[in-house]
């Protein structure tokens, strides 16, 4: 017969009344040893003791010694490529590039691979074929339909764990909860209904438009990782780049809001356009944490976009060196501008740097870098001129 009342009175084996007795709750070695069967008073002693134990219930932090974490970690399995070393489970990565560069042809084609469990051409694919939502914020049923079937007949046959998600446009709205946050809200709701792991956003300005403000792109990515955290997800998200100097080499600046974005992601590649040939493309690593770089400047990964049956998609080509690929800008030209410089220096010297590149672009779309050269070159007259 258990000594433990309805109301939850301690007796010990010495007959003393502990019910009120706070050191009940410090002392979590009280001995039950005399009860003969299971009650859930004592159940409840065991959380309380149990939560004690773990670092975990302590404060904002969690600390353990560098040999606990390493005996945790080898217990947890060994992320997977999903996409070579360009994407692994597990991770938040963002795949960016200039607009009309394919970002989601590039992205379907992963989906396609990851559902169906066969890699794409040339890359590796180390999981098992598994569940994908897409959350496609960028085409219509039909759009996307002209892209995976040949001229609206012969549709692609896509695998059963491959799921397309657009937005509704009957949905009720809630007025308490801002565009984002319903966004967000129904993103979960799905992530719960399917038990899915893998999912990729097309793309990241429907979860937060303005991803250039710190504040703004910090939120997101901290969103991002609760939700990566809390699901154990593998998440692909896309994002596009202001228009840039497809002279230069891409690097982790080109991504829109890049600091918050690229502080907080685990990997990023990029796709970037070959001057030679507009239907070519290359891809090219900017951050990794699984892998060493493997796809650099030296060795980006070429591709043909090409629809050779009912499937548009990236088809291997070759590695190559992105400067093989960068717009060669000619010495006319470099010439050309220095001496349109030199023109608006002689008669109007006091003007500033972003005021000549205003003067001098034609092209409004990339003015932000070439306001950079402009600024380079007038700063080194102006040293010349000064020394002189």
């Amino acid at each position: 017969m258990s000594n433990i009342n309805s109301n939850h009175t301690f007796i010990s084996k010495n007959g003393k009344d502990h019910t009120k007795d706070s050191s009940i709750k410090n002392n979590l070695e009280f001995d039950f040893s005399f009860i003969e069967e299971p009650v859930k008073e004592i159940t409840l002693l065991q959380e309380i003791k149990d939560k004690a134990n773990n670092p975990r219930n302590i404060g904002y932090f969690v600390a353990k010694s560098a040999n606990e974490w390493m005996d945790e970690a080898k217990n947890r399995p060994i992320p997977k490529m999903l996409f070579s070393e360009f994407f692994y489970e597990q991770e938040i990565c963002i795949l960016f590039s200039d607009t009309n560069m394919g970002k989601s042809i590039l992205a379907v084609q992963i989906a396609d691979s990851i559902s169906t469990g066969i890699p794409i051409d040339g890359f590796k694919m180390e999981a098992q074929k598994q569940k994908v939502l897409y959350f496609d914020f960028e085409l219509s049923d039909k759009q996307f339909q002209n892209r995976y079937s040949f001229e609206y007949n012969n549709n692609y046959k896509f695998d059963d764990n491959f799921i397309r998600i657009e937005i509704n446009p009957d949905a009720e709205i809630k007025e308490d909860l801002s565009y984002e946050e319903i966004i967000k809200q129904a993103i979960e709701g799905e992530i719960k209904k399917s038990n899915a792991k893998v999912l990729i956003i097309d793309n990241i300005t429907y979860l937060k438009g303005d991803n250039e403000k710190a504040k703004d792109a910090l939120l997101l990515m901290k969103y991002l990782k609760q939700l990566k955290n809390k699901y154990k997800l593998s998440l692909l998200v896309l994002a596009h780049t202001p228009k840039r100097d497809q002279s230069k080499q891409i690097n982790l600046n080109d991504l829109q809001g890049s600091k918050m974005l690229m502080n907080f992601c685990d990997s990023s590649f990029a796709i970037g356009q070959c001057s030679q040939d507009k239907s070519m493309k290359y891809l090219k690593q900017v951050k990794t944490r699984n892998s060493e770089m493997i796809y650099n400047y030296e060795n980006v990964c070429i591709f043909e976009v090409c629809k050779k049956s009912n499937f548009l998609k990236f088809e291997f080509v070759d590695y190559g060196n992105e400067n093989e690929h960068l717009r060669q800008i000619s010495d006319q030209e470099k010439t050309d501008l220095e001496n349109s410089i030199d023109k608006i220096l002689v008669s109007e010297p006091e003007l500033s740097s972003y005021a000549i590149a205003k003067k001098l672009s034609a092209d409004t779309d990339n003015f932000n870098s070439f306001k950079v050269k402009v600024n380079r070159i007038v700063n080194r007259k102006r040293r010349k001129t000064s020394n002189n």
